[in-house]
């Protein structure tokens, strides 16, 4: 009877041998190799810390096990970790050999060897343990009864030192639980830098003690008091995340200038023709908080003494919050009309020999560079920043190309050729919406730009950015992720990862364990769905959603004007995100059955026309006591009269002319209706 378990038991774990294909690893590491044999999970798994860690490492590792146990539900014996070498026989056995800093170029490898009995995790730095960590829980794997670990090695470490993620807060503040479960999630998808938008246009994030006026005039009672910034710091660095604040200068000017209008470079005229600025000295514009999305024109002064008075008492209050050594100071799409319709301005560029904007911008960028360097920070800004007179200290953020007249990357390449670092964000503006292949594709080694290994070793990696004119803190995690988990593995993973339907496939599972830290990208669809439901059935409006894209680049905000910072953000198309899963479903089935048009393939197609058809007739029911969903009937409606129509095609009784018929899927293109799109009319037209 003993033999008979033993082979029985020998069979199961057999049948449960994973692939290496099989992992849904992300950011995929650099060497996996998978063997015979699994390890176990039982309630008897403990942890065992080595080395000469940082103490972040407990706290971790305490995480580490809490999430394991709560998808496992094995009820671990051990709870929490607290110091080195407390269980020297435990299976798990983690060594570090040094105290991990959080910045640029620390070493975050690690190597994880997994057998049957022991799993040993060894990592120069805690940095490098804590992504080993991330790796384990993702290795985790389940037959019907139980939970274990592939028998496995693993070597890994990052591609690029700057693996980042901007969240702007300005124009749509963000709690401070928004910005900390996002945090968790760049860390679970080895990322290391959060950099934090806190000023523009639209308001001021930032406790000020010696200046008030800031939050009591520019903020609408919605900022971070300086208690709360260092508590957020000292979460993203118990995860291993560098924080880098922005405050965006000499545009984006207006929230700054709502407080302080005497700093601003807008001149006012008399009715007389003449500037009551230069007869008295003493007349100030007045500014307010921006509510629109958009470039404006309030400009700080950069010929006023004043102006950097204040903005050095700023940083002399703003700096010690953020013990990194990086400090973003914006500088984009300033358009100088303030600057070009003031006579002091003009007479001070002449005086200073600065003959464009753009070199008076520099002449204002490097007198912050020292208020900065006080502080131990190091200057960053967006690529406008970027002349001949710069400071090769400064930190150049690229973020322009074709969708403002550029070639992608060429700003990154410049900077690199003129000696500055420069980290990549064109090509990684999830607020966009385009799909996750585009991001992940786009990769921040330009291609064919023949740099030098010098060259090269100053790109410094990535960051995806996330402006938030149309977000709101529910809708937030869904602009997010999971395409940021693709971007991470880009900026991660070896330049030959590219494979898209991999990545897809990995994604799925990626995006279901992100719940798990409570990112909301998946259950607060729902949350906005009954709403427009009026808490009816919400399957229809799913179904539709599956074939629903919002609007791409910002053709949603007609103008900037059409949503205001107070506009409603609980509409189908914020409950709809890019990459909709049965546009991507039916473009396979339409690929299949164009190559090969059997009988079950032709039923593959046919399906998705009947299930759209039914949608429409239930979203049309479903509208007579939901106002919110009769803006979808029209979008609706189109669908459900091409795939009427094409049915008929599939059986080859369709009556109508080519034109007519071609009409019918021409129709299911419009981008006129609840500022959504149907995914699928690309599809569609492959089977005229």
């Amino acid at each position: 009877m003993k033999y008979l378990f033993v082979l029985l038991f020998a069979g199961i774990t057999a049948g449960a041998q994973v692939q290496k294909e099989q992992l849904n690893l992300m950011p995929w590491p650099q060497s996996v190799v998978v063997n015979e044999g699994n390890f176990a999970l039982t309630k008897n798994f403990k942890v065992n810390i080595t080395g000469n860690p940082n103490p972040r490492i407990f706290g971790g590792v305490t995480r580490f096990l809490r999430r394991l146990d709560g998808r496992a539900g094995i009820f671990f014996e051990q709870g929490f970790i607290a110091k080195l070498n407390e269980v020297p026989n435990a299976e798990l056995q983690i060594n570090c050999t040094k105290n991990g800093k959080i910045g640029l170029y620390e070493d975050e490898s690690y190597h994880l060897d997994i057998t049957s009995n022991k799993i040993t995790l060894n990592a120069s730095s805690d940095l490098g343990a804590l992504h080993g960590l991330e790796t384990l829980l993702q290795l985790l794997q389940n037959n019907s009864n139980s939970f274990y670990f592939p028998v496995s090695k693993i070597s890994d470490f990052p591609r690029f030192t700057w693996r980042g993620l901007m969240i702007d807060a300005s124009r749509h503040f963000q709690p401070i639980d928004v910005i900390k479960r996002n945090i968790d999630a760049l860390a679970a998808m080895k990322m290391n830098v959060f950099h934090w938008h806190l000023v523009d246009d639209q308001g001021w994030r930032i406790e000020m003690k010696k200046h008030p006026k800031f939050t009591e005039l520019a903020s609408d009672g919605m900022y971070y008091t300086q208690e709360e910034i260092k508590n957020i710091v000292k979460y993203a660095d118990e995860r291993g995340i560098l924080i880098v604040p922005e405050i965006d200068v000499p545009g984006h000017g207006s929230a700054i200038l709502t407080a302080y209008p005497e700093i601003g470079s807008k001149v006012i005229t008399l009715t007389g023709g003449t500037s009551e600025k230069n007869i008295q000295g003493t007349a100030i514009a007045t500014y307010g908080i921006e509510r629109n999305a958009g470039i404006f024109t309030p400009t700080l002064d950069p010929s006023n003494p004043k102006t950097y008075q204040l903005l050095s008492e700023v940083f002399d209050e703003v700096c010690p919050l953020f013990p990194g050594a990086y400090f973003h100071i914006g500088g984009d799409e300033n358009e100088g009309k303030d600057w070009d319709a003031n006579p002091k301005i003009q007479e001070f560029k002449k005086k200073h020999n600065l003959k464009t904007n753009h070199e008076l911008q520099t002449y204002f960028t490097m007198q912050l560079a020292p208020m900065l360097k006080k502080h131990g920070k190091q200057l960053m800004g967006w690529e406008e920043i970027l002349t001949k007179d710069l400071s090769k200290e400064a930190i150049v953020h690229s973020w322009r190309g074709p969708n403002e007249g550029m070639t992608a990357g060429q700003s990154l390449v410049d900077a690199v050729r003129k000696g500055y670092k420069t980290v990549l964000s064109n090509g990684y503006y999830i607020d966009l919406m385009y799909p996750v292949a585009s991001h992940y594709l786009n990769d921040p080694m330009p291609k064919g730009a023949n740099l030098t290994a010098e060259e090269k070793a100053r790109i410094l990696g990535g960051e995806a950015t996330m402006w938030t004119e149309l977000v709101s803190p529910t809708t937030i995690d869904s602009r997010l992720w999971p395409r940021t988990a693709a971007i991470a593995e880009r900026l991660w993973s070896a330049e030959d990862v590219v494979d898209v339907e991999n990545m897809r496939k990995r994604l799925e599972t990626v995006s279901f364990r992100l719940e798990e830290l409570g990112i909301t990208h998946l259950r607060n669809k729902d949350v906005i769905l009954r709403n427009i439901a009026n808490n009816q059935d919400i399957r229809p409006l799913e179904e539709f959603l599956k074939v629903s894209e919002p609007l791409k680049g910002y053709t949603r905000n007609k103008g900037g004007t059409e949503y205001q910072m107070y506009s409603p953000l609980t509409l189908f198309a914020d409950a709809c995100g890019p990459d909709a899963k049965d546009a991507l479903a039916f473009d396979a089935a339409v690929a299949q059955y164009l190559a090969n048009k059997s009988a079950d393939n032709k039923a593959k197609v046919a399906g998705f026309f009947n299930k759209w058809i039914a949608v429409h007739k239930d979203l049309t029911s479903l509208s007579a006591n939901a106002p919110l969903v009769q803006p979808l009937l029209p979008l609706s409606k189109r669908l459900n009269d091409a795939s009427q129509e094409l049915l008929l095609v599939l059986d080859n009784k369709s009556t109508l002319k080519a034109d007519n018929l071609k009409k019918l899927v021409e129709d299911c293109n419009t981008k006129d209706h609840a500022d959504v799109e149907l995914a699928v009319y690309t599809s569609l037209k492959k089977l005229l």
